[in-house]
């Protein structure tokens, strides 16, 4: 979408994506992560090597189901026919760079596309009949899901008509699948390169735990009645944010290409004006977060730098930190991601040891592993960490039990 209709929509959306709105969600996410908790468990019980990402991934998806939808994806515990055709069609995406013309035009695309779009249709406009019937039935309520704000929003509009249109549906049908294919693989790969990042250098794990012990209690069943009973605590955890900002530097998942147009110009580092007339621009944030103009120690983690003050070479420059990109058309979904990280944070550390176990699955193959720039877990096809980061688990002596 372009124009007014882009900036109709995204403010008909806005108020469910609203930091005081999300905060009230908190308890959903706080159930999703120790559901979370409940499936790592059973890999320290077994002892066995699995890939984080494959735990994010769908923890991730039941998130979003919820907060957007107010529908149970349970996908962390069984299959699920919408989210399936969803992993599907994005696996028939085309690739721009692709080489070979059997793939990049694909005879049966079409028809496959067509086949997972009919799926997720299928699953989706009954749970949206249903949020819409709620909402019909209990519009004086306080109404919690993402969709049901944007209903609220869009029949408040002066040009709106006086109940739901097929308008809205198949606006809300395309924006659902766009905040689902969005939101969840990358807010899956920035946690796992979260955990990543605190599991390889231990003294800034230690700090983190210990603000959230200060800030939340000692054990976990006090951490998640905190969160439960008062969600704005999650703003007072200065050390834990730093660590998610410095997370999304080092490995921002998501980047954001634009066409460019007669007449717009953009500047370079020396001040040259340069057309995009006839031209995609593309920010890569990969590129600008560890360039050495803008940051000190780029390629390092170093979490203290978000907590400076501007006379500080460490201090970030501004607009160096591009993650969610900036202006009007910035990224949706930010806020819950943040809440997501830190909540994942305190729950799955409060209660779990994570060893990386890359050495120990390459020591399982006859040739030697892929590095990038020294980085064994480095970014790969949308930006999740090679191998969906092997690890192994131990339960700490805080556990979780009867939470679930």
């Amino acid at each position: 979408m372009e124009g007014q209709t882009w900036k109709t929509w995204r403010n008909i959306f806005n108020p469910g994506f609203a930091s005081a709105h999300l905060m009230t969600l908190t308890p959903v996410i706080v159930k999703e992560t120790l559901i979370l908790c409940d499936v790592l468990r059973s890999f320290d019980r077994c002892g066995q090597v699995f890939q984080m990402k494959r735990l994010t991934d769908p923890w991730t998806m039941d998130i979003i189901g919820k907060v957007v939808l107010d529908t149970q994806l349970n996908t962390q515990t069984s299959e699920n026919t919408m989210v399936n055709a969803l992993k599907r069609q994005m696996r028939w995406l085309p690739f721009l760079g692709q080489l070979n013309p059997w793939e990049r035009w694909h005879p049966f695309r079409p028809l496959v596309h067509w086949c997972n779009a009919r799926t997720m249709n299928e699953y989706l406009y009954p749970e949206l009949d249903r949020q819409i019937a709620t909402f019909r039935a209990q519009s004086s309520e306080p109404t919690k899901s993402i969709v049901r704000l944007a209903l609220q929003t869009y029949l408040a509009q002066d040009d709106s008509p006086k109940d739901v249109d097929e308008t809205f549906k198949t606006f809300a049908i395309s924006q659902i699948k766009q905040f689902l294919f969005s939101g969840y693989d990358t807010t899956s790969s920035t946690v796992c390169y979260m955990f990543y990042l605190l599991s390889t250098h231990p003294a800034v794990l230690d700090r983190v735990r210990d603000e959230h012990d200060r800030t939340l209690g000692s054990s976990l069943d006090q951490k998640v009645q905190k969160l439960k009973e008062e969600p704005y605590v999650l703003n007072q955890l200065p050390y834990s944010l730093a660590v998610c900002k410095e997370t999304l530097r080092l490995f921002p998942t998501a980047s954001t290409l634009r066409a460019g147009e007669p007449g717009f110009q953009v500047q370079d580092g020396q001040g040259r004006l340069l057309p995009t007339e006839g031209f995609m621009v593309w920010g890569i944030s990969q590129h600008l977060h560890r360039d050495k103009t803008y940051w000190d120690q780029p390629d390092v983690f170093r979490p203290d730098r978000w907590l400076v003050g501007p006379e500080d070479p460490r201090y970030p420059v501004k607009g160096a930190w591009r993650p969610f990109e900036f202006g009007p058309r910035n990224c949706i979904g930010q806020e819950l991601a943040l809440i997501d990280m830190k909540i994942a944070m305190v729950l799955v550390l409060s209660m779990f040891d994570i060893a990386i176990a890359y050495t120990e699955i390459d020591r399982q193959k006859p040739r030697r592993p892929n590095n990038v720039n020294g980085e064994r877990a480095y970014q790969a096809t949308v930006g999740a960490p090679s191998g969906g980061l092997p690890c192994r688990i131990k339960v700490r002596e805080t556990k979780a039990e009867g939470l679930i």
